[in-house]
């Protein structure tokens, strides 16, 4: 007489499937190999870098600027010459002569100078310093939006993995199981007891068990990968991405003990996306304070200390220059004006863009409660309809151990009872995935899902979680009509 194994066996024969509990590495792991290696949170950084060093660029129009200087001529050009021996401090007499002074000889000159320019008032500059800095913090939060949505990627691609695994597991056994109902009608063919449609029919139901098991494995290996590209480890080896997750999800009670508190109506935090938006209409603010600037004077020190030899460098007589330059050029072929437009069009891009962020923040707060008190129900859904798809099964078994169904109305129950432990399966992962879209929405850190990690999933009070039964062989099974 065929039985079926019993809940906590299940369980038993689903971890079965998992690593070494020592040897699985963990959503924490994950984590912490994204925050520094994911493609997208080093492209973050780069782009933080980059504008940093923008706002440092915008200060040479405020800070000192120091350069030496050092050059060497030898001409025959009258003034060049005349220059050259005053610069030099040998001018004689003889060099006023007209000849002298129309065709001088040749004369060679080393020049050596430290120059020191000082800017004294330019508005522009200071009022691009200021868009640039807060450029940087708007880069700055943004890179910080963006390690918190990889975060939360991580936590669905990781789980995700995870479901994979556990779902190929579960049709594993649902195969297993499907395949010995189908070697005992064939036994029983062969003794009389049923007819060969019998067998064929629950060779049919095996068959749709194994394409099933195909695709499970299929995409139990590409999420896998899948997660390998989000963490940036591409290039991994294949047997590093095997053991890449864990071989069973947390269970419904752990998922509602972590993610329940999530549905309170909690002010979210402040989000980096929200601040990443704000930084920028202020960068824009201040870019369009900077374009009317260009119509202010500038004013600008200098000091030179030269050094002139007809020997080597940085000999010879010295003399020196202070100085204070003013310009102001009211127009200058439009550019100016055509600045000006420039930055008021990304001023009004930006105060849209900072508008639409603190919108799409509000509707993703309310979105995400509602998503995940919606998981939740589905969850409590699914765990029922496992209990019930059990019971269901159970009956069935019953009256086929009597002669009172076939054995493809128990294939058929079976079925049923692997799709509604699916069914869990997904429900469980749905939840996780939402708890993860709700801590981001509010601005906080999805990785603390990470509180799911080292709790044995076969060790929680939760209710069992029913894989497919596994038939195995015991009493002869009385005679039945087939149907």
């Amino acid at each position: 007489m065929n039985h079926l194994l019993a809940p906590a066996a299940l369980i038993a024969a689903l971890v079965a499937f998992a690593p070494p509990a020592g040897a699985q590495p963990t959503l924490g792991d994950a984590l912490r190999r994204a925050d520094h290696a994911a493609y997208g949170n080093r492209i973050a950084a780069g782009n933080t870098e980059e504008q940093r060093a923008r706002a440092l660029l915008a200060a040479r129009g405020i800070l000192p600027t120091l350069r030496f200087e050092a050059g060497y001529l030898r001409t025959t050009d009258p003034v060049a010459v005349f220059g050259t021996k005053i610069r030099q401090g040998t001018i004689s007499p003889d060099d006023f002569a007209p000849q002298q002074l129309v065709n001088p000889e040749a004369r060679a000159n080393y020049q050596g100078a430290i120059v020191l320019e000082q800017p004294i008032f330019n508005a522009d500059a200071w009022t691009g310093r200021r868009a640039a800095l807060r450029g940087a913090d708007a880069s700055r939060a943004s890179q910080e939006w963006t390690r918190l949505s990889l975060r939360a990627d991580v936590v669905r691609a990781f789980y995700g993995a995870v479901f994979a695994a556990e779902r190929a597991a579960t049709l594993r056994i649902s195969a297993r199981t499907a395949r010995a109902h189908v070697a005992q009608a064939e036994a029983l063919v062969r003794q009389g007891m049923v007819t060969k449609s019998d067998a064929l029919l629950a060779s049919v139901r095996a068959g749709e068990v194994d394409a099933q098991l195909a695709e499970a494995v299929g995409d139990s290996a590409m999420s896998r990968r899948r997660l390998a590209v989000l963490l940036g480890n591409f290039g991994a080896d294949q047997r590093e991405q095997d053991e890449s997750v864990p071989g069973v999800l947390p269970t419904a009670a752990m998922i509602r003990a972590i993610t329940a508190r999530d549905t309170a109506f909690a002010e979210p935090d402040h989000r980096a996306d929200v601040i990443a938006a704000a930084a920028a209409l202020g960068a824009a603010r201040s870019d369009v304070l900077r374009a009317r600037s260009a119509y202010l004077p500038r004013v600008n020190g200098f000091a030179r200390y030269d050094r002139n030899s007809r020997a080597r460098l940085f000999t010879g007589e010295t003399n020196w220059t202070v100085g204070v330059l003013a310009s102001w050029s009211p127009f200058s072929g439009a550019g100016e004006l055509a600045e000006h437009r420039a930055a008021a069009a990304r001023l009004a891009s930006a105060k849209a863009r900072a508008e639409a962020a603190e919108a799409s923040a509000g509707l993703d707060v309310e979105a995400t409660r509602t998503a995940l008190a919606v998981s939740l129900i589905r969850l409590a859904i699914a765990e029922r309809a496992v209990t019930q798809s059990a019971e269901a099964r159970r009956i069935v078994s019953r009256r086929y151990a009597e002669g009172l169904a076939t054995v493809v109305e128990l294939l058929d129950a079976q079925t049923a009872e692997t799709q509604s432990a699916l069914s869990l399966a997904q429900a469980r992962y749905a939840a996780i995935a939402a708890a993860a879209a709700r801590r981001q929405a509010l601005g906080r850190d999805p990785g603390t899902l990470a509180e799911f990690d080292g709790v044995s999933a076969s060790a929680d009070p939760s209710p069992p979680r029913p894989t497919a039964p596994e038939a195995r062989r015991g009493e002869p099974t009385p005679k039945r009509t087939s149907q």
